[in-house]
């Protein structure tokens, strides 16, 4: 018999469980596959937003939208596009009723529990297809599925349900490949958006002085070459700071503090043509993103909550 047997809403940044549905069955298999759905829950930030995990006689299906996830387990002959359709239901529901903000900001686990009652009258209509009244957006999620499939993630790489887990590093058609080299970063804070900015306002600067010194030289006003490239290496320094502040990439602080010192050998050089309070202004920008760059880490292990 193909059934859902349980559901859950889940965060993405760190796995908190935010809401789920009250599961009865104890069998050995039921309580394996909520192991896989606690592995799962830690690496929804390297997964696709579409995904399925084939354990048997079950299957795990998630999908992934604003920063949260909808989980449900099914028996493995339970159709694919009622258990997305499913699943689009859940995601539709919840963000029309809860502000993202609360999502982001919660910190109880299951804080929005009361969301079990719509997950299980949606979970009996559909584990009765034939009160089903959605035979369009059926289509429609028929037709989504065929042109963009769920990833099939390999049980190889998610590991043994005992909590040893291998890397995951997947080739998604639509979504890149995913590896520790493009892990995605913890979210962006005030002072990091405010980084941000003053480096492009100094990338700026040195391009526009950069323009300035090519006319000097280009009418013959004696100006050095070197001034020229001084300038246009803050620039390229400045912008590849905005980088690394946005995107993880191996060996992200060691490169924040070269470019930082690339950053300081410019206006050393070009202490001649700014004044102290100019100097001063673009080192510390440079030493302030610098700042931002380590204190954003990628986004480490979650949390080992229950669920």
């Amino acid at each position: 018999m193909s059934l859902i047997l349980s559901a859950s809403v889940v965060r993405v940044r760190d796995g908190l469980p935010l809401s789920a549905s009250t599961d009865y069955e104890q069998s050995t298999g039921m309580q394996e596959c909520r192991k896989y759905f606690k592995m799962l829950s830690r690496k929804l930030a390297q997964l696709p937003d579409r995904c399925t995990l084939k354990t048997g006689h079950y299957n795990i299906n998630f999908i992934s939208s604003l920063g949260v996830s909808y989980m449900m387990l099914c028996t493995e002959n339970y159709p694919n596009v009622l258990a997305f359709s499913f699943l689009d239901e859940l995601q539709k529901e919840f963000i029309t009723t809860y502000n993202m903000m609360k999502t982001n900001t919660a910190v109880r686990p299951y804080c929005f529990i009361e969301f079990d009652n719509f997950i299980q009258r949606t979970k009996q209509r559909y584990n009765n297809p034939r009160s089903l009244s959605t035979k369009i957006n059926l289509s429609d999620m028929q037709m989504e599925i065929k042109l963009r499939p769920p990833y099939q993630i390999p049980m190889c790489e998610l590991g043994s349900a005992n909590g040893v887990t291998s890397a995951f590093s997947v080739d998604y058609k639509g979504a890149g490949k995913i590896s520790s080299a493009h892990q995605r970063l913890e979210p962006a804070t005030l002072s990091g958006v405010v980084a941000f900015i003053l480096s492009l306002l100094c990338g700026a600067l040195n391009l526009i002085r950069g323009f300035h010194a090519i006319e000097s030289l280009l009418q013959s006003d004696g100006e050095d070459l070197n001034y020229i490239i001084a300038f246009f290496l803050g620039t390229a320094a400045c912008l590849y700071q905005c980088y690394l502040l946005v995107y993880y990439t191996s060996w992200r602080n060691v490169k924040s503090f070269l470019t930082f010192g690339l950053i300081c050998l410019c206006n050393m050089y070009l202490y001649e043509l700014r004044n102290l309070w100019q100097l001063f202004f673009h080192v510390t920008v440079g030493a302030f993103v610098t700042l931002q760059i380590w204190l954003r880490q990628a986004q480490g292990k979650a949390p080992d909550y229950d669920v």
